[in-house]
């Protein structure tokens, strides 16, 4: 009883929503439980440093209310009275009312719901398999990228840039829409890394002053989605003031004459205007990347999520082509690696079973579709039976009101595959409990870096805890559904993809732990020219055919501008909702994840909105009184923290907070709007307005 706990550092990869996919190093502690969890010092890009709500994992792993056994709904739908069940019940009663929806209404009336509660392959698209096998409707994934990556594919043809550790080789770091210190540590890393090094120079564009904004040299506040109109500005200057690199130009991009001439009205006179910037401000960003070559713009996500989004990304990643940063190491445009790793994921997926017919609903407009709007449904049938994993609608879809509306038919059954009781497992009718990312096997790659990595299992999984997977597995079966990935292990999937992908055997790659993918400095920098079949960056965007999506192009796209611009598409506040809202994402939570833990929920305190201090003494509001916020598509009350460091007619509230958090258990997301965005759809997230009131 006295003997000395066994620990053992355990390498794995964080599987959560975030670019940074950090490499782990876990303390596994008698083979049962795990400890501190630390970033691996032997993957570059991860450099020994994760952020802390991952350091404390033990916190979720080990949490008193992880769901344990299968449950079954026995009161009315969102009573949250359940009883347990064995597994053969709860798999028996989702396949009965699977065949039941079929035979009644066809196969698309059941709709299989996922997203990115885990980033590993096998065990977040294996959902995908049962789908194209069964013929159900697809799933338009579109709630995060949409806006962010066309943007960026429409400059250089393919979604990849420099080396993101390239950062500390540069002189000047821009981290653009993304607050890195609480989001992407390891930007952080690798721009601090570049400042004590070299003496380079971080500035931070934001909506609000975030920590990161604090931290750097020069902190651009500005309104929100007006991004647009100062990459603009800025490259006006560098034209006016002989900083463009011509020769680059003329090599490398396809219009810069045409886009010299459209800029010269787009002075910064102009873009403070929109953007609430002073001229100074833009001046002096402008001659700090115009005088320094080795620039490096890495641009988050952040910025892109308003009705303009796509063309505010576009517009910034335009700057290091006019400037020739691409053409240095320390320089370019970094938003995202992902065409690095060239994945054939057939077998994960299923698509050798893709039947293109099978209509695809969009993952945004759950609310529209599960209320039976026929442009949502795409002429179809209704949606009557869904499988639900790794996300939590019912608290962070848009339009919540109607998602909370469709969700409470009585004729819809819902199954939930989750780790703990989310609003969306409350009002589920069967629930089943799900493992965590160290209790099975798994293969990530990371976005904001240039590895792929293995997740193995640690340790075994608390109660009758099953994996995504398994579930999916044990469905097929009891549907008829046959293709042999349902017949292999997670191992086994992740063996065949690795090679056939190219990248090597599981067992090669266990000898690492991560491989690194990174290309060479002349592919990364499209030295030799970018992914268009002329070679040239595009300053003029064909959007629609921009190669992001197998779907066409939705929302205004015929409105997009055809050279960079302040797209004029966002909801402008105005009279009647005088606020410009935006729902940025808090510290210690990562979407609705982290907001069961102790820690996270005590560092946060409560859902507030940020608000200037001039504009709070308008409205007689005062710190910690609450304020009424509402549009027309709902409302909610949050307690007032005033802030200086926005600007007048902005106001921010971070989350996502549980919607039972809030005062009159409605979350912020019943502010969002599920409209299409152009060019492929997707939500507009921090493109709000809304009136702020004092609170009755």
């Amino acid at each position: 009883m006295n003997a000395p706990a066994s620990i053992v550092r355990r390498p794995s990869v964080c599987p959560h929503d975030c670019p940074s996919a950090c490499a782990l190093s876990v303390e596994v502690i008698d083979g049962k439980t795990i400890g501190r969890v630390r970033g691996a010092e032997d993957q570059t890009y991860t450099a020994g440093v994760v952020c802390a709500k991952v350091a404390r994992y033990a916190e979720r792993v080990h949490h008193p209310e992880r769901l344990l056994h299968p449950l079954k709904r026995v009161g009315a739908k969102g009573s949250r009275q359940f009883q347990c069940i064995s597994w053969d019940e709860a798999l028996d009663t989702i396949a009965e009312k699977f065949l039941e929806a079929e035979r009644d209404f066809g196969a698309e009336s059941v709709w299989p719901y996922y997203y990115a509660g885990t980033m590993g392959r096998v065990m977040r698209d294996g959902i995908h398999r049962l789908t194209h096998v069964k013929k159900y409707s697809r799933f338009f994934s579109s709630i995060c990228v949409n806006l962010a990556w066309p943007g960026y594919i429409a400059g250089t043809g393919r979604l990849a840039g420099p080396d993101p550790r390239e950062m500390s080789k540069a002189d000047c770091v821009v981290i653009w829409g993304t607050n890195a210190v609480a989001t992407q540590v390891n930007v952080m890393t690798h721009a601090m890394r570049a400042r004590k090094e070299r003496g380079a120079k971080i500035v931070a564009i934001d909506v609000y002053r975030t920590e990161t904004v604090k931290q750097a040299d020069l902190g651009l506040v500005l309104r929100p989605g007006t991004d647009g109109a100062l990459a603009c500005a800025v490259m006006h200057v560098l034209f006016r003031d002989g900083l463009a690199d011509w020769d680059y130009l003329e090599k490398f991009t396809d219009a810069p004459h045409e886009l010299q001439q459209h800029l010269t009205t787009r002075d910064p006179h102009w873009a403070s205007r929109i953007t609430g910037l002073s001229v100074a401000e833009i001046e002096q960003f402008a001659h700090l990347v115009g005088a320094t070559k080795k620039t490096f713009f890495r641009l988050g996500y952040g910025f892109s999520r308003q009705r303009n989004g796509a063309a505010n990304m576009h517009a910034a990643s335009c700057i290091a082509a006019v400037t020739g940063a691409w053409a240095h190491e320390g320089g370019g445009a970094f938003h995202n690696n992902g065409a690095i790793y060239h994945w054939k994921d057939s077998l994960i997926q299923g698509l050798d079973a893709l039947d293109r017919s099978t209509r695809i609903l969009d993952q945004s407009r759950i609310g529209a579709i599960l209320c039976g709007e026929d442009d949502a449904l795409d002429g179809g049938p209704p949606v009557k039976a869904m499988l639900i994993q790794n996300t939590n609608p019912a608290n962070v879809a848009p339009d919540q009101r109607k998602v909370a509306k469709g969700f409470a038919r009585e004729d819809l059954f819902v199954a939930v595959h989750e780790q703990f009781m989310t609003e969306t497992a409350e009002i589920a009718d069967i629930v089943l409990p799900a493992t965590m990312f160290l209790e099975h096997d798994d293969i990530y790659s990371g976005g904001g870096h240039q590895y792929i990595e293995f997740g193995g299992k640690l340790i075994g999984p608390p109660g009758e805890c099953r994996s995504n997977h398994e579930v999916i597995c044990s469905l097929a079966r009891r549907l008829g559904a046959s293709h042999r990935g349902f017949e292999m292990t997670p191992r086994q999937i992740v063996d065949e993809t690795l090679q056939a992908s190219g990248w090597g055997s599981l067992a090669e790659l266990e000898t690492t732990n991560w491989r690194d993918c990174q290309p060479s400095f002349e592919t990364a920098h499209y030295a030799r020219g970018f992914a268009w079949p002329d070679g040239k960056f595009r300053f003029k965007p064909d959007w629609p055919k921009t190669p992001f999506a197998n779907i066409g192009p939705r929302g205004p796209w015929r409105t997009l501008p055809t050279l960079p611009d302040h797209w004029d598409a966002i909801e402008e506040a105005n009279e009647t909702y005088p606020f410009r809202l935006a729902t940025s994402p808090a510290r210690q939570f990562l979407n609705s994840t982290f907001t069961e833990t102790p820690t996270s929920r005590k560092q946060e305190g409560r859902p507030t909105l940020l608000m200037h201090p001039q504009d709070a003494a308008a409205l007689e509001l005062a710190d910690g009184e609450v304020a009424r916020v509402e549009n027309g598509r709902g409302a909610v009350r949050l307690h007032v923290r005033t802030f200086e460091g926005v600007q007048r007619g902005v106001v921010v509230a971070e989350g996502i907070w549980p919607n039972k958090a809030h005062l009159d258990g409605e979350g912020i997301n019943v502010l969002t709007g599920a409209d299409s965005t152009a060019p492929f759809g997707g939500a507009a997230f921090h493109d709000n307005r809304v009136r702020v009131t004092r609170a009755a």
